[in-house]
Protein backbone atom coordinates (compact mmCIF):
# COMPACT_ATOMS: atom_id res chain seq x y z
CA UNK A 1 0.00 0.00 0.00
CA UNK A 2 1.44 3.24 -0.79
CA UNK A 3 0.23 6.89 -0.31
CA UNK A 4 0.68 9.45 -1.87
CA UNK A 5 -0.30 13.69 -0.46
CA UNK A 6 -0.07 16.89 -2.16
CA UNK A 7 -1.69 19.25 -2.49
CA UNK A 8 0.41 21.54 0.25
CA UNK A 9 1.94 25.96 -0.29
CA UNK A 10 2.04 28.61 1.09
CA UNK A 11 -1.18 30.38 1.66
CA UNK A 12 -2.20 33.73 3.72
CA UNK A 13 -4.14 33.81 6.66
CA UNK A 14 -7.62 33.09 5.78
CA UNK A 15 -7.12 31.51 2.38
CA UNK A 16 -7.87 27.77 1.50
CA UNK A 17 -6.02 24.74 0.70
CA UNK A 18 -6.94 20.97 -0.57
CA UNK A 19 -4.98 18.27 0.12
CA UNK A 20 -5.09 15.27 -1.69
CA UNK A 21 -3.61 11.79 -0.73
CA UNK A 22 -4.00 8.92 -3.39
CA UNK A 23 -3.60 5.66 -2.23
CA UNK A 24 -2.39 2.57 -4.19
CA UNK A 25 -2.45 -0.98 -3.73
CA UNK A 26 -5.27 -3.53 -2.13
CA UNK A 27 -9.08 -2.15 -1.41
CA UNK A 28 -9.14 1.50 -0.35
CA UNK A 29 -13.07 1.69 0.23
CA UNK A 30 -11.93 -1.30 3.00
CA UNK A 31 -9.47 2.12 4.70
CA UNK A 32 -10.45 4.38 7.09
CA UNK A 33 -8.16 7.31 6.73
CA UNK A 34 -6.80 9.76 8.88
CA UNK A 35 -4.60 13.36 8.51
CA UNK A 36 -1.97 14.58 11.23
CA UNK A 37 0.23 16.80 11.54
CA UNK A 38 3.17 18.19 12.58
CA UNK A 39 4.75 21.67 13.36
CA UNK A 40 8.65 22.12 13.66
CA UNK A 41 9.66 21.38 16.72
CA UNK A 42 6.04 19.73 17.86
CA UNK A 43 4.85 16.22 17.97
CA UNK A 44 2.83 14.79 15.09
CA UNK A 45 -1.01 15.73 16.35
CA UNK A 46 -4.48 14.34 15.07
CA UNK A 47 -6.49 16.45 12.29
CA UNK A 48 -9.35 14.44 11.03
CA UNK A 49 -10.49 11.21 9.92
CA UNK A 50 -12.88 9.42 8.24
CA UNK A 51 -14.24 6.05 7.91
CA UNK A 52 -13.84 3.47 5.50
CA UNK A 53 -17.86 4.04 4.02
CA UNK A 54 -16.92 8.37 4.37
CA UNK A 55 -19.93 8.27 6.66
CA UNK A 56 -18.25 9.17 9.71
CA UNK A 57 -15.27 11.79 10.67
CA UNK A 58 -14.00 13.23 13.83
CA UNK A 59 -11.64 16.27 14.01
CA UNK A 60 -9.74 17.90 16.32
CA UNK A 61 -10.88 20.86 17.99
CA UNK A 62 -8.37 23.32 17.19
CA UNK A 63 -9.64 22.64 13.40
CA UNK A 64 -13.29 21.80 13.63
CA UNK A 65 -15.81 24.37 11.78
CA UNK A 66 -12.64 25.04 9.18
CA UNK A 67 -11.39 21.79 7.97
CA UNK A 68 -13.68 18.78 6.09
CA UNK A 69 -12.17 15.14 5.54
CA UNK A 70 -13.52 13.55 2.66
CA UNK A 71 -13.35 10.06 0.81
CA UNK A 72 -13.59 9.51 -3.19
CA UNK A 73 -13.49 5.61 -2.99
CA UNK A 74 -14.14 5.50 -6.76
CA UNK A 75 -10.61 7.52 -6.89
CA UNK A 76 -8.52 5.92 -4.18
CA UNK A 77 -8.31 9.55 -2.77
CA UNK A 78 -9.21 11.27 0.62
CA UNK A 79 -8.92 14.76 0.75
CA UNK A 80 -8.25 17.85 3.45
CA UNK A 81 -10.63 20.54 2.25
CA UNK A 82 -8.79 23.45 4.49
CA UNK A 83 -10.51 27.27 4.73
CA UNK A 84 -9.85 30.09 7.17
CA UNK A 85 -6.25 29.14 7.27
CA UNK A 86 -4.50 30.03 11.00
CA UNK A 87 -0.65 31.08 10.80
CA UNK A 88 -0.56 28.02 13.62
CA UNK A 89 -2.01 25.31 10.67
CA UNK A 90 1.31 25.70 9.69
CA UNK A 91 2.96 21.63 9.50
CA UNK A 92 3.68 19.04 7.39
CA UNK A 93 0.33 17.63 6.84
CA UNK A 94 0.21 13.63 6.49
CA UNK A 95 -1.94 11.08 5.40
CA UNK A 96 -2.41 7.64 6.54
CA UNK A 97 -5.00 4.05 6.46
CA UNK A 98 -6.11 2.09 8.39
CA UNK A 99 -7.50 -1.16 7.93
CA UNK A 100 -7.87 -2.44 11.53
CA UNK A 101 -9.38 -0.17 14.23
CA UNK A 102 -11.75 2.49 12.06
CA UNK A 103 -11.49 5.90 12.89
CA UNK A 104 -9.12 6.94 14.91
CA UNK A 105 -7.01 9.76 16.80
CA UNK A 106 -4.27 8.01 17.02
CA UNK A 107 -0.93 7.59 14.81
CA UNK A 108 0.11 4.57 16.08
CA UNK A 109 -2.91 2.49 15.10
CA UNK A 110 -2.21 3.86 11.33
CA UNK A 111 -0.66 1.08 9.84
CA UNK A 112 0.31 3.04 6.33
CA UNK A 113 1.34 6.40 6.12
CA UNK A 114 2.35 8.81 3.18
CA UNK A 115 5.54 11.25 2.92
CA UNK A 116 3.63 14.34 3.94
CA UNK A 117 3.15 17.90 1.91
CA UNK A 118 3.70 20.95 3.62
CA UNK A 119 1.27 23.95 4.48
CA UNK A 120 3.35 27.30 5.31
CA UNK A 121 0.16 29.66 6.21
CA UNK A 122 1.66 33.29 6.12
CA UNK A 123 0.42 35.87 8.45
Amino acid sequence: VQLQASGGGLVQAGGSLTLSCAVSGRIFSSYAMGWFRQAPGKEREFVATISWSGAGSYYADSVKGRITISKDNAKNTVYLLMNRLKPEDTAIYYCAADTTYGTSRYPWEYEYWGQGTEVTVSS
